[in-house]
């Protein structure tokens, strides 16, 4: 027997030991859950699972075991309260899972008759695209100046449904959309996902030698930054979004000018391509979220997002996953902005699979509620490939 073999050897029956300590464990925190049962007490004790951790820790001086062992526990406890909760029927609700509860019984049936559609841009803009291919060309959209009018058309009854870009995979996250997202109480209900390609466009007759300066949005211009570096005489100039840099350079006629635009966009204002697909990532994506002032429930659904605020102390963030850990729920997105007014403080904006109507998800649900400052529930909808 080799000493590679030797150790596996001496892991199974280590493991053997391990998973009927284990095994004795559950059966007593299913004691703990009966007790809970009996006498009206909630589930989680953040507390107690903290002086839990803490004395488990303290029981080796190996810095590296002690990071291990307060992950093993927080996974641990997380696969305990799974398993009392399907005994306790709670009864603390936070407000955030009481918002989400009436949120969820106030749930509309989708709009499906000429939908009103806002979103952020000119006509020919990505957005527009991602608008008409969502809801269909029987939709009616309504471009508008800048995020924030996005959300006011929803908050004033001018829009229906709006169509606001979350992330692209060349250059991540759009940041002014998540803290939007954060500010209004609005709700994701579909999500669709455009490629882009990206070309030159100037007025007819214009030539490369002609170009002194090129307009487009912030992230057009990063994801073609390395054909702009071929030209390093040409000034680079943002706008709010590439189909209102192509409109811009037709409307004032300016022949040292070009637009950074779709396809799209080009022909709509009648300018010439002089070259295309110059995004630096040909497999350029922009993944958009439909966003509703209701809940909806379509069907296909299989994608929950959700908005937690983290108390700001050492683990929250892993106790927080070890849940999704504990309910083999794949989550999909991860992403934290900083509160404002809070110095080194986080929402965490999360996507994971699943159903909000599914067995079980109610009470993960309550559990993620009793464990952040504030949660609120984003939406449920079907994800895109």
């Amino acid at each position: 027997m080799s000493e590679l073999e030797r150790c596996r050897a001496e892991i199974d029956a280590l493991d053997e030991e391990l998973v009927a300590l284990f095994l004795k464990r559950m059966e007593v925190t299913e004691r703990v859950g009966r007790y809970k049962q009996a006498h009206g007490m909630p589930v989680l004790d953040s507390g107690r699972e903290r002086d839990v951790i803490a004395a488990k820790v303290a029981l080796t001086d190996q810095p590296a075991r002690r990071v291990d062992l307060a992950r093993l526990y927080s996974t641990i406890m997380a696969i305990s309260r799974a398993q009392q909760r399907s005994l306790v029927h709670e009864r603390e609700m936070t407000d955030g899972f009481a918002r989400y509860l009436a949120d969820l019984a106030a749930a509309r049936t989708p709009l499906t008759a000429r939908p009103r559609v806002a979103y952020q841009g000119e006509p020919g803009a990505y957005s527009e695209q991602a608008a008409a291919e969502f809801f269909g060309e029987g939709a009616q959209c309504t471009g508008e100046p800048w995020f924030e009018d996005v959300f006011l058309a929803l908050r004033d009854g001018r829009a229906d449904y709006a169509m606001l870009p979350v992330e692209n995979s060349s250059t991540g996250s759009i940041r002014q959309v998540y803290d939007l997202l954060a500010q209004y109480s609005y709700f994701a209900v579909g999500e669709h996902i455009v490629k882009v390609e990206h070309c030159l466009a100037a007025l007819p007759g214009v030539g490369m030698g002609d170009i002194e300066r090129v307009y487009s949005h912030e992230q057009g211009l990063m994801q073609c930054e390395r054909f702009l570096n071929t030209h390093p005489a040409w000034r680079r100039l943002p706008a709010l979004d590439t189909a209102g840099s192509a409109r811009q350079v037709a409307e004032h006629g300016d022949r040292a000018a070009a637009a950074i635009c779709s396809r799209r966009a080009a022909q709509l204002y009648g300018l010439s391509i002089l070259a295309e697909s110059i995004n630096e990532n040909k497999e350029n994506h922009t993944r958009f979220l439909a966003v509703s002032p209701r809940m909806e429930l379509r069907e296909g659904r299989n994608k929950i997002g959700a908005m937690l605020r983290l108390p700001h102390q050492s683990g929250s963030l892993h106790e927080i996953l070890s849940v999704f850990a504990a309910q083999g729920m794949n989550l999909v997105k991860l992403e934290s902005r900083p509160v404002p007014g809070h110095k080194w403080e986080y929402l965490f904006f999360l996507e994971f699979t699943g159903d909000l109507l599914a067995p079980g998800m109610e009470d993960t649900l309550r559990e993620l509620s009793q464990m952040v400052v504030e949660f609120r529930i984003l939406g449920n909808f079907g994800a895109c490939e």
